[in-house]
């Protein structure tokens, strides 16, 4: 049982120090924190002028009471809340899609660069004797048979 424990050990040690895993948890810390940016953005910066313009309303506080029959006991939905929730989930969807087609583009360039690179490498040469077209390996032209390296 002991020994089995020690195995798992290594192994997950052995997962967690493989980079992937360490790029994905920099990358989801990361992501938390843009996520609490994005809330102050939309609860902080975008709501109040918006709520101003639609005749000072705080969307934070926009509820829809219903009475569940005992005296004074009502449920709330909060639904203003959940607009504001849907506008930082719009805002963080728009900044992944433009990261991620910004790092497409990247990927683009670079294939685009290396068929531009493979494009220039020459895979065929003339024959000096009878001018023809071959491929570049050839050591003996296949239509005049004259020796290529010589």
């Amino acid at each position: 049982m002991i020994e089995r424990l020690k195995r798992y050990g290594d192994e997950f040690k052995t997962f967690a120090m493989r980079g992937n895993v360490i790029d994905m948890a920099v990358g989801i810390i990361i992501g938390a924190s843009f996520g609490k940016i994005v809330d102050s953005l939309v609860n902080d910066v975008i709501m109040p002028p918006l709520g101003w313009l639609m005749g000072r309303v705080d969307f934070s506080k926009l509820v829809l009471s219903i009475p569940t029959g005992r005296e004074g006991d009502v449920v709330n939905i909060n639904y203003g809340v959940f607009i504001n929730t849907i506008i930082s989930f719009l805002l963080v969807a728009f900044a992944v899609f433009i990261l991620i087609k910004g790092i497409n583009k990247l990927r683009a360039d670079k294939t685009a660069q290396d068929a531009a690179d493979e494009a220039a490498v020459p895979t065929v040469k003339q024959c000096p004797y009878c001018f023809t077209e071959i491929d570049i390996r050839a050591v003996k032209c296949p239509h005049c048979t004259s020796d290529l390296n010589v």
